[in-house]
């Protein structure tokens, strides 16, 4: 049976609920959050390697440079980045290990691990997303426009993911993923080794 967890990896245009959803799935300690290095300044109530670590842009340069991170992105003048070790752990103890990366760097995961479930996370319309950015009360006009200008630009990249989740509705988003997930660990070829352990059994008699 499957042992090992899967690497899921979730994404979509800033403020479409990605870390709200992640929120409300790792209540289910099936699921643990992989955390990214980025190089931007601290947002009201988040902590060190609770959210994020936060990095000097030096500091994310060294972790470039010794090839820690699994990828790395610029976002609005700011990088990001997912350290490789917390993943590799964390699936070989079966956790199913949630990525939320920005588009960039799922792209780069694709290449390194593609037999993760992307799931690509858009808001009902960008009226609502434009809602959303403004009440979190956190940006300035100019980086609220810039993010919208790159949502428009990343919604056309819906097809390079497996699946998309409308977020209407946190709980039934969350809900949606772990169906996935469930339906991902019951596919045929995750199968092969319980299989030939039946059809080994030679029988008691």
């Amino acid at each position: 049976m499957q042992k090992e967890g899967l690497k899921i990896v979730i994404s979509g245009p800033s403020g479409a609920g990605k870390g709200t959803i992640v929120k409300e799935l790792i209540k289910n300690e099936t699921f643990r959050l992989s955390i990214s290095a980025t190089t931007r300044m601290p947002r009201q109530g988040e902590e060190e390697g609770v959210h994020y670590f936060f990095k000097t842009k030096k500091a994310f340069s060294k972790m470039i440079e010794e090839e820690q991170l699994l990828e790395y992105a610029m976002f609005c003048d700011n990088y990001y980045g997912t350290p490789k070790c917390f993943i590799e752990e964390s699936v070989k103890n079966g956790k199913d290990v949630i990525l939320e990366i920005e588009v960039q760097g799922a792209a780069q995961i694709k290449e390194v691990y593609p037999e993760a479930i992307f799931i690509f996370v858009i808001p009902p319309t960008l009226r609502d997303l434009e809602n959303r950015l403004i009440g979190r009360n956190t940006e300035t006009d100019e980086v609220i426009k810039k993010r919208l200008q790159r949502a428009k630009e990343e919604l056309y990249l819906y097809k390079e993911y497996d699946y998309v989740i409308i977020n209407d509705n946190i709980e039934r988003a969350a809900d949606y993923i772990e169906k996935i997930v469930c339906a991902e660990k019951l596919r045929s070829n995750k199968f092969k080794q319980h299989i030939e352990a039946i059809l080994n059994y030679q029988g008691g008699f």
